[in-house]
């Protein structure tokens, strides 16, 4: 059983296509990783001065991601895997949740996107499957972003 990494982007669609060529007929589940609200507010440093009901946010983003899941898995499906769908609340960081999730599964390997970021852009802002990379207990692939393989197969001529 494989563990693909969906957030509806373009390259997680392209990672659950690669993950389709190299584990052709397998079983994926596909993570969706949603984030409580408070959480989310003490990421951005945010404050608010208005009463909220946390737990229909928080009731909301939990919908929303089963949702994603459901859309990825419906890819997968399409792609010949047969695949599972599944939210993740985030306990931590998003690629600690992604590894906890795998070995709570006893995923045979972690497929995920990657946005391509470069240089200082992903020194700022950090890299998702980098830090999977980095902590992985088990192989992970990293399909990298369509326009990315574009302009490197340009570079060297393909």
């Amino acid at each position: 059983m494989i563990l693909i990494a969906y957030d509806g982007s373009e390259d997680a669609r392209e990672a659950i296509a690669g993950a389709a060529k190299l584990f052709p007929s397998q079983h994926a589940t596909i993570v969706t990783v949603w984030q409580r609200f408070v959480e989310t507010m003490a990421g951005t440093g945010a404050g608010i001065a208005v009463v909220l009901d946390y737990d229909q946010l928080d009731l909301a983003a939990e919908q929303a991601a089963h949702e994603k899941a459901t859309e990825g898995a419906q890819v997968a499906e399409e792609a010949g895997l047969q695949a599972t769908p599944r939210a993740a609340v985030a306990v931590g960081r998003l690629a600690e949740t992604i590894l906890y999730v795998a070995a709570e599964l006893d995923a045979d390997a972690v497929v995920m996107g990657s946005r391509g970021l470069g240089g200082v852009k992903s020194l700022v802002l950090g890299s998702v499957s980098h830090a999977v990379l980095q902590h992985a207990d088990r192989p992970v692939v990293v399909v990298p972003s369509p326009e990315i393989a574009k302009e490197r197969a340009r570079r060297r001529g393909d």
